[in-house]
């Protein structure tokens, strides 16, 4: 292996363009592994999982053959950093008997078995060979988009720091070397504040596991049905079969990071309507799904139509009619190879006719969506589910986008995108969130019944002193009931301000996940 020379005293540092071969004896056979001086000792384990197909992580390298001192899965020290140079032997040896290959036949023999570009079904889902040995499920078909996505290495390149690389123009370094997608420091450099659902993938499935056990489930609000230790609700319920409690929090990740219009003219249609009669309007946007150079592993879903079904509408109300034509519009789209990716509404008040102005109505002081709008999302967002192959029943979450046609702080007619979180849209789906009727941006949480049984929803609020409230409407209503200093008045006022703080949890998902 050949050396260069550092500017700084001579100083001899090993040259991080030249891989090195090391050999890895295990009881299945030799194999040689090339690898980077730079990279890690946790990519050295990779990179020994894939080479002899193993079933697990199970084992450890050891320098000699005694098999003392195996070498730490680690990512803060590199291969050269431990002395290892080119032709060094490495002993693979299972950790407390591990079992790791499938049959005693040898690594070749098993390489033959498995399915090198497909998947590979196992008892808990399926192993991609061609992205590491995350889980999946079989038979999920997913969008064009994220087989797209898949292939991509989603890396962020970067170039070469004239301060601080010391190295060759063909080197690479911890200064100039590529960054993985969910690089939280890239992230916050760039000012993006939500990563890519398949940035989100990458991370989950970047440990020394590759993702192993990770499944995304969906929230479940409802009680599992068929337990036969008790009677059905309402006469009785137990752990098994009540939903967890829903602690509302920010989601990281979104699954649509930006939505464009091919051409002015589409939305200057739509508006046609507004400028004619004064009256809101609703439309269904048609389009496809590209990559989003802008955000690493992003989704841009483009607007090619906008189709406007039946409607009754006024300047403050919309009311959608039965539509004959949605099915033969959907089959017209699938020709075209559109589909649907979103809804648009107009609330648009007129400030200024002669100017051509509009009031700013919606923004941080009052609301960006009301709390009709977000229970609308989360519908529509319910009926156009996610395909995924980490998920147990092949969906999670939605790419159907949300865009609002308003005033902006010019008084410009301006549109937003959004979505709501996969939060909201389990809470919607389960028909636990009902709009208030003096309150358009507050949503209200309803109360379990015979019918129905609501699971406890929890919101933490942050003051500007930072001490976290933690408002729970059972514990309200014992304390009600066991101390009579509390009026039913009282009561009454401490579960509004607790079902109002739910909504606003949402909401407030809802906004960080503004497009």
């Amino acid at each position: 292996m050949s050396n260069i020379v550092s500017a700084r005293g001579g100083q001899i540092t090993p040259d991080c363009s030249r891989a090195l071969i090391l050999r890895v004896q295990s009881p299945e056979g030799t194999k040689r592994i090339e690898i980077l001086p730079s990279d890690t000792i946790s990519q050295l384990y990779e990179k020994v999982y894939e080479a002899f197909d193993l079933n697990s992580f199970g084992f450890n390298l050891c320098k000699q053959r005694s098999q003392k001192e195996p070498l730490t899965s680690t990512r803060s020290r590199t291969v050269s950093g431990i002395g290892l140079s080119h032709g060094d032997i490495l002993y693979l040896v299972p950790a407390n008997g591990t079992q790791l290959w499938s049959a005693p036949s040898t690594s070749s023999a098993s390489n033959n078995t498995s399915t090198e570009s497909g998947p590979m079904d196992t008892a808990n889902g399926i192993t991609n060979r061609s992205s590491g040995p995350s889980r999946s499920l079989p038979n999920v078909v997913e969008n064009d988009i994220d087989e797209q996505l898949w292939k991509l290495d989603g890396k962020i390149q970067r170039k070469r720091d004239e301060k601080l690389c010391r190295h060759g123009a063909r080197g690479c370094c911890v200064h100039c070397s590529p960054l993985e997608p969910f690089d939280e420091i890239y992230l916050k450099e760039q000012n993006i504040k939500h990563l890519s659902f398949h940035s989100y993938l990458r991370k989950l499935t970047a440990g020394v596991d590759r993702g192993k056990f990770i499944q995304l489930d969906d929230i479940s609000c409802r009680i599992k049905t068929g337990c036969k230790d008790h009677p059905p609700w309402p006469r009785g319920i137990c752990s098994k079969c009540q939903p967890n409690s829903i602690t509302l929090n920010r989601q990281t990740y979104r699954h649509v990071d930006n939505v464009m219009f091919e051409n002015a003219s589409l939305v200057e249609r739509f508006l046609n309507y507004w400028r004619s009669t004064g009256h809101q309007r609703i439309g269904y946007l048609y389009g496809r799904y590209e990559v989003h150079s802008d955000v690493p592993l992003g989704i841009r879903a483009v607007v090619a139509a906008i189709y406007e079904p039946p409607q009754e509408s006024t300047k403050d109300t919309i009311r959608l009619l039965p539509d004959e034509r949605e099915a033969l519009v959907e089959e017209l789209g699938r020709t075209l190879n559109l589909r649907r990716v979103g809804w648009i509404f107009t609330d648009l008040i007129a400030d200024d006719v002669k100017k051509g102005t509009v009031k700013h109505v919606r923004n941080i002081e009052s609301h960006f969506l009301s709390a009709q709008e977000c229970i609308m999302a989360g519908y529509f967002q319910n009926q156009y589910p996610n395909p995924c192959r980490f998920s147990p029943n092949g969906y999670f979450g939605s790419k159907f986008v949300t865009v609002c046609v308003t005033g902006d702080d010019k008084n410009q007619v301006h549109m937003e995108g959004y979505q709501v979180s996969n939060q909201c849209m389990a809470l919607v789906r389960d028909g636990c969130l009902v709009p208030t009727k003096d309150a358009p941006e507050l949503g209200y949480v309803i109360e379990s019944t015979d019918k129905q049984y609501v699971p406890d929803v929890f919101y933490k609020v942050s003051s500007n002193i930072s001490i976290l409230f933690s408002i729970r409407l059972s514990f309200l209503e014992s304390l009600g009931s066991n101390d009579t200093c509390i009026s039913n008045e009282c009561l009454r006022i401490f579960t509004y301000v607790y079902r109002s703080l739910i909504f606003i949890g949402i909401y407030a998902i809802l906004s960080q996940l503004k497009i």
